[in-house]
């Protein structure tokens, strides 16, 4: 018995991965991270896709979301008819259309405990940089007229101070574990309360209502998914809540956050300062006034940016799309309580 070319091709033929941005460059997946995915996959980048849609249709098997944009709307999940899974690193899920992926028989799959520890880590970063005014003090040392280190600089001090965390999932915890070994007093809000042990863990003493933590803390800190319900979460009443040398610190979406009231909050000494991985939109436009303010730092959602954890991300997505094609449980398949709480 024969086997014609053909045959062997597509016993050795890769399936096929579509991202949504491309290879390399300011905008695309790091080079060293596609190659880990080559070597699984047929890596399609986006404009390629487009450039030449009726070849790839109806090879793609997994759509790969390295950023967030070029989501999966109708109009593409309607030409991939092959399409089995779509891959979206991190912990949020705002930016997908759950049920549409769903209603094309299409799972999701994405990595909330790989960047929980990055995530946590840059949460505490903004708070020391904002409180010990971190880039005024950076600023300052490089003035090319400066003769003198002036003492009368004060920051606001850490140990000992109260944190706000609202959002207390694996992130929110991780950040509460980091806060302790401040010597931080530790307050949360979450729609569930935690373990006895887990309070006990770390310290943290539960507020039923946000409205107390506001009151209360020194720092607050905002770890929540983007849903309907946590869009503006925070507002010009929120705000007024806040201690006058409060600092609020987000590290989950812009949304959560109204920044009109913000920006004014900051310019009247309602709070102290705010420090902001996360904005809307992304990037905020040139002249807006939380990019001019003293008291405010921005940065460009780079909360789980490090090398060491998008390498696990990638690998652990890698995994996910393997046991997709292969029919097995998929590790961080999103459940269908993800998608409730999602909408």
């Amino acid at each position: 018995m024969s086997i014609s070319h053909n045959s062997i091709r597509q016993v050795m033929e890769k399936p096929y991965l579509l991202l949504n941005c491309e290879k390399g460059g300011i905008h695309g997946i790091h080079v060293k991270l596609a190659a880990i995915l080559e070597e699984h996959f047929e890596v399609i980048p986006y404009d390629e896709f487009l450039k030449n849609k009726n070849f790839y249709s109806h090879k793609i098997k997994i759509f790969y979301l390295w950023t967030y944009a070029n989501a999966p709307k109708h109009s593409l999940l309607q030409c991939l008819p092959n399409l089995k899974i779509v891959l979206s690193p991190g912990a949020g899920l705002d930016h997908l259309d759950l049920p549409l992926i769903s209603s094309y028989g299409v799972k999701v799959a994405n990595t909330p405990l790989t960047v929980s520890s990055a995530t946590a880590d840059f949460g505490m970063a903004l708070l020391l940089a904002s409180a010990r005014s971190l880039i005024e003090g950076v600023k300052m040392a490089a003035l090319p007229d400066i003769r003198y280190i002036t003492f009368n600089w004060m920051g606001a001090d850490i140990t000992g101070a109260t944190l706000g965390i609202i959002g207390m999932g694996k992130i929110g915890y991780k950040i509460a574990q980091r806060a302790k070994g401040f010597e931080m007093k530790i307050l949360y809000h979450n729609r569930k309360r935690r373990s006895k042990e887990d309070e006990n863990a770390v310290g943290a003493k539960y507020c039923e209502k946000m409205e107390d933590l506001l009151q209360q803390s020194d720092f607050v800190m905002l770890v929540v998914n983007l849903t309907p319900e946590t869009t503006k979460l925070i507002g010009k009443h929120e705000l007024k809540l806040m201690k006058p040398t409060a600092t609020l610190i987000n590290i989950c979406r812009g949304q959560v956050v109204d920044q009109d009231a913000l920006v004014e909050a900051l310019q009247n000494g309602v709070i102290r300062a705010a420090a902001l991985d996360v904005t809307y939109p992304e990037p905020l436009p040139r002249d807006h006034p939380l990019l001019k303010l003293q008291n405010v730092i921005v940065t460009a959602h780079i909360g789980a940016r490090t090398y060491s954890t998008n390498k696990k991300v990638v690998e652990r997505m890698l995994a996910n799309g393997l046991a997709a094609l292969a029919g097995l449980p998929i590790p961080d398949e999103v459940t269908q309580s993800q998608k409730k709480s999602s909408n």
